[in-house]
């Protein structure tokens, strides 16, 4: 049976710390599906259909990856995936107490899937999101910190 591990996340935009997390996350499982959560209480930069075709285009070379869009319940996404873990990155101990509410939630709705912690690369530890898309607004270079195409699109949106 294969062993699939759902990441959620906003991915807006996917950084080279996401895709460290799904790269070693498949040195453990047969297949990470990339769950891209529509999140319409947040002011997303890119659209949920442009951060999808941003990570499929990421991930390309890697069959084992699924992108998928999603909206509701991440257990029942899981569920819709047979999806047996969620896996989630711990980027410092500030991370941890959010996480864990989480993972306490999800398993009191679905008591069979189970949560996985990984902690990014020394050299993926400090960014996120957030800080990606503040230095590509402010003109800044970003291209150390996403794949070169999201580094495009940034860019892109940036001139807007």
């Amino acid at each position: 049976m294969l062993k699939t591990a759902i990441y959620p996340g906003t991915f807006d935009p996917l950084t080279n710390g996401h895709s460290d997390l799904v790269r070693r996350a498949l040195k453990v499982f047969d297949c990470v599906v990339l769950g891209i959560a529509a999140s319409p209480n947040k002011q997303a930069v890119f659209d949920l259909q442009q951060r999808v075709d941003l990570a499929k285009a990421v991930f390309s070379d890697r069959p084992e990856v699924e992108v998928s869009g999603f909206s509701g319940l991440l257990v029942d996404f899981a569920k819709q995936k047979n999806a047996v873990v969620i896996l989630r990155g711990l980027r410092a101990v500030s991370d941890f107490e959010y996480e864990f509410q989480l993972a306490s939630m999800n398993r009191q709705l679905d008591s069979e899937l189970e949560s996985f912690f990984l902690t990014p690369a020394d050299e993926y530890s400090f960014i996120s999101s957030s800080l990606v898309r503040e230095v590509a607004f402010l003109g800044g270079d970003v291209t150390p910190f996403v794949h070169p195409i999201v580094a495009e699109a940034l860019a892109n949106k940036s001139k807007l």
